[in-house]
């Protein structure tokens, strides 16, 4: 998206459904706009891109990231005196629904897909081990992270005495009754599995 509109010829991206992680490309089209470059979807599944354009200089704000956010909002949840502020609700950004579904874990033991957010997952995963649990869909493409960010949730939420089933593309997740970790934690080279370790280890460290 950000090359094709520098050829000279026109372009067409075809996406094979399903179609994952749809605000991602919704908000680098938005980006683009703002520096000058239109790309615009022929239908659901088709991007169209002009060629020949060029991109122009423009003053803008950078507004703050969600999906690094998400762990923050999960920090307030389990300690109220953390206020957060500077995250804009209207965004095209997908992990603005972490809110949501941490209001609704907190609720109780819900379904939530998390097909177009799998950076939320683990901390999803932890949030809804520490209060009643929950089921999670669309998790396939955890295995392809930066961990297989499923399998290792779940090898660290034991050792805070969670049970955690995996499946295709599934994972429910069993909350409640936890204790501080009986063994040492492990990030498994991967930033969001430390980040929701250390997370739930605010309250059970």
């Amino acid at each position: 998206l950000f090359a094709l509109p520098m050829l000279d010829g026109d372009s067409k991206i075809v996406i094979q459904p399903p179609f994952e992680s749809r605000p991602y490309v919704d908000m680098t089209i938005k980006a683009l706009e703002t520096f000058g470059v239109l790309v615009e979807y022929e239908d659901e599944y088709t991007i169209l891109i002009k060629g020949k354009q060029r991109y122009t200089a423009a003053d803008t704000a950078v507004e703050g990231d969600w999906s690094g956010g998400a762990f923050l909002f999960a920090l307030s949840m389990l300690h109220p005196e953390i206020s957060i502020s500077g995250y804009d609700k209207e965004s095209l950004q997908g992990d603005k629904i972490c809110i949501e579904y941490f209001e609704k874990i907190k609720a109780g033991n819900p379904t939530l897909d998390i097909s177009d957010c799998p950076d939320l997952g683990p901390i999803l995963f932890a949030m809804a081990a520490y209060f009643s649990g929950a089921t999670f869909t669309g998790t396939k493409r955890l295995k392809i992270k930066e961990s297989d960010r499923a399998e290792a949730m779940r090898c660290e939420l034991e050792k805070f005495g969670a049970r955690v089933e995996i499946m295709e593309d599934s994972v429910t997740v069993k909350g409640g009754d936890l204790h501080e970790p009986v063994e040492l934690l492990s990030g498994h080279g991967d930033h969001r599995i430390v980040m929701s370790l250390a997370t739930l280890a605010s309250k059970l460290g």
